[in-house]
């Protein structure tokens, strides 16, 4: 009689069910944020999934992925400061601003002192916009701006509006500056390291970028790529539930006939409940927060505005 021999692996790990949350990932440096999300959306059967706020492939850190529901979130998160640790190499230029381009120019950096670096990177806290890197997902008549530039077509000049709330210099290790900075949303750290080598006229190149924090997320919270990969019965465990995806909102629980005005689409006055934590005065115009139904789910996110003569808290997305 023949054994019942099996080869390999009769019962391979079962891919989680979709979640509805926010994954923290520790994105590697190498993969562009698409392929790490089609990664966990093949590995894991994450169907519906994006994410908030593009690292490029040479950046590593906080890649706040949406999954299920959360996807509806992303303009909220990714309108957040970004904080970044960066290592910058004076004396070259690339076409992409990174060390992972084509080298266009070398020069000597030798007559750049320390005070000089360290006084060009703090005037960064006054810039108000920067241009756009040619190679970029920026768009020009529809094409991202590195389609154009790998066509070998003109690139037309973009800039932006930025706001850099803060920069400092952590290590000085010539021609290696190690630096941190805390700036808006979109705003390209190559960029700035590009514009402080014209500045400093030796050319620099952004040679390691970290994301520290994508607001509300820091990296402590962060979980590695390959981490998550090989551990899909703890998925679930690492995902940020829908609710807990916006602290900085606060959160109001509605009654049953008030969950079903949202539901429909209607308007709640500013004070619907005494439940509402905001005194005897409204909060200002503009304000927004997250209803939850009685269950204590997710609602609709909402902002309050004026509306036939009265503040009343108006839906910006539902959620339900």
């Amino acid at each position: 009689m023949e054994s019942d021999k099996r080869v390999g692996n009769a019962n391979p790990p079962q891919k989680p069910m979709q979640a509805h949350g926010v994954l923290v990932l520790d994105k590697p440096s190498g993969p562009s944020s698409t392929q790490c999300l089609e990664r966990i959306k093949r590995t894991l059967g994450q169907r519906k999934i994006g994410h908030a706020g593009t690292l490029d492939p040479l950046a590593q850190g906080v890649l706040l992925v949406l999954l299920g529901q959360a996807t509806k979130i992303a303009s909220y998160l990714t309108e957040g400061r970004k904080q970044y640790q960066g290592l910058l190499r004076l004396g070259v230029e690339t076409d992409t601003y990174d060390v992972l381009g084509k080298i266009v120019r070398t020069s000597d950096c030798s007559e750049a002192n320390t005070q000089e670096i360290r006084t060009a990177i703090l005037e960064w806290e006054g810039l108000t916009e920067q241009e756009v890197p040619p190679y970029s997902a920026a768009k020009h008549q529809g094409r991202p701006l590195y389609a154009l530039s790998r066509s070998g077509r003109d690139v037309p000049v973009k800039r932006k509006s930025i706001h850099i709330y803060q920069a400092e210099v952590l290590e000085m290790d010539f021609p290696l500056v190690r630096f941190r900075v805390e700036c808006s949303a979109g705003t390209y750290i190559r960029s700035l390291v590009h514009s402080l080598g014209k500045r400093l006229r030796c050319g620099a190149v952004l040679e390691e970028l970290i994301r520290e924090r994508s607001h509300p997320f820091v990296l402590d919270q962060a979980h590695g790529l390959q981490a998550v990969l090989d551990e899909p019965e703890a998925f679930a465990e690492k995902v940020i539930a829908l609710g807990e995806a916006l602290p900085h909102f606060p959160q109001h629980v509605l009654s049953p006939e008030q969950a079903r005005i949202v539901r429909h689409g209607g308007r709640l006055s500013w004070n619907f409940s005494s439940s509402v934590p905001y005194g005897a005065e409204p909060p200002v115009q503009g304000t927004r927060a997250l209803f939850l139904d009685e269950r204590r789910q997710p609602l609709a996110l909402v902002e309050l505005r004026e509306a036939d003569g009265v503040l009343q808290w108006t839906i910006l997305r539902g959620l339900f």
